[in-house]
């Protein structure tokens, strides 16, 4: 069975290291790829969004099946495209992954069908917009955010008026996150833990995977600019299996069949980002796809072939199958690259990973995020903000913490900057 893995990030890596234990695959490709996964897969050089090239790849190298992991392809119908070539992709189709591509799209569908959410409006016009929060007698602070896709950076806490107008004009006016910004939402501030449980699911069934709590602020103490996830734990200590049968089914449940019920039913995996507030769970978001990185910290907690819940998902079949994790914590640490998430540079040497890319004599996992191979250097260097997740699994969250800053610290790049609390909130 050839399988390929749309992508090239973190993400992908933790899919691809995933995959390679099935035995049913025979040979696993991935495009555009990165320094890791050229060690691991054989590699295109096509990138993520170029559908019709990446459709005219599968048919020439006679690939079967399609594990698709960012969100901008699926956005733009990539699944709908290579279904279209008779091949089997895992991934929802452009009308579902709506539900990640605009938020006004999913605010809708929680209103629409009763699943807790923050109170909302949205807004397509500057003026509008404006004149909602010079008017409103809600109390600071304020959530707004930008319709589309924005790198898991389109979200901004307002504190006060002056700071909710600046972000409505950053978004709507001077187009910081492009024609993601053209329409916003703004919306009620939630507190309480956060919680993500992604999903698999074949439209009709949902599974839930074992929750994770993601860390997106840059700096130690939850300070400094959202990220695209600076480290991640996995189970959460917040999500108690009480808590697990209330999001089951005031949210997991009913979301499924609301895009059923929209005529867009979702197959692939849905990413449930919860709070858990003092009136119970509410939905802060949803992705389409793996989280990343907590696609990093959940998967080596998986058991089952993820190949074979895969192909259960895609033949609409996920309820024959049964999903079997570690009882085990599991920790992720990014390195990232220095002043990420603004500016940052790049092809520095990455010191401590062996010709593969994985640590020296170490029982932690390195997923490459940011990286390429360098022929000439004959090593790995930086290529982007997050550079790589140093994951470990263990009995105890200490111990998992503990197993991935240790294996961390033998690694070294210049620039190279990580969180050092990750676990601790």
């Amino acid at each position: 069975m050839k399988v390929l893995v749309v992508g090239g990030g973190g993400r992908e890596h933790a899919i691809i290291s995933a995959l390679k234990k099935s035995s049913r695959i025979t040979r696993l490709y991935a495009t555009p790829g990165n320094g890791g996964i050229l060690k691991e897969a054989q590699c295109g050089s096509i990138q993520a969004t170029n559908i019709s090239a990446i459709c005219d790849f599968v048919v020439e190298c006679e690939i079967g099946y399609i594990v698709v992991g960012p969100d901008d392809p699926l956005s733009l119908g990539i699944v709908d495209a290579l279904e279209k070539r008779g091949r089997k992709c895992f991934g929802p189709n452009k009308a579902a992954a709506r539900i990640e591509s605009s938020k006004v799209f999913s605010k809708n569908l929680m209103k629409k069908y009763g699943i807790p959410t923050a109170a909302f409006h949205t807004f397509s016009n500057y003026d509008d917009a404006c004149n909602h929060v010079k008017l409103m007698s809600t109390s600071f602070p304020l959530v707004i955010k930008a319709d589309g896709l924005a790198l898991g950076k389109g979200v901004i806490i307002a504190e006060n008026r002056e700071e909710a107008l600046g972000a409505i004009n950053s978004m709507m006016v001077e187009k910081k996150f492009g024609e993601s910004g053209s329409n916003i939402v703004i919306e009620e501030f939630l507190t309480g833990p956060e919680v993500t449980v992604m999903a698999f699911t074949d439209g009709k069934t949902v599974k839930p995977m074992i929750s994770s709590m993601d860390h997106k602020r840059a700096l130690d103490g939850n300070k400094g600019p959202n990220t695209g996830g600076m480290g991640v734990i996995a189970p959460n200590p917040h999500y108690t299996q009480a808590i697990a049968e209330i999001c089951e089914k005031t949210i997991f449940i009913p979301t499924i069949n609301a895009l059923k019920s929209e005529g867009c039913p979702f197959k692939g995996c849905l990413y449930f980002g919860l709070m858990l507030t003092s009136s119970g769970p509410k939905v802060i978001e949803y992705n389409s796809r793996f989280g990343d990185p907590e696609a990093q910290a959940v998967l080596p907690l998986l058991e089952t072939d993820l190949f074979d819940i895969i192909e259960a998902v895609i033949n609409e079949n996920l309820s024959d199958i049964e999903i079997k994790w570690k009882n085990a914590h599991s920790a992720c640490v990014v390195l990232a690259s220095g002043g990420y998430p603004e500016s940052y540079k790049t092809g520095f040497i990455i010191n401590g990973l062996d010709e593969n890319g994985s640590l020296f004599n170490s029982e932690a996992a390195v997923y490459h995020a940011g990286t390429s191979y360098d022929f000439f250097k004959k090593g790995f260097v930086t290529s982007g903000g997050r550079v790589l997740g140093v994951s470990a699994v263990a009995d105890s969250l200490a111990m998992a913490v503990n197993k991935a800053y240790t294996a961390a610290q033998t690694i070294n790049f210049d620039g190279l900057q990580f969180r050092k609390d990750i676990g601790k909130y």
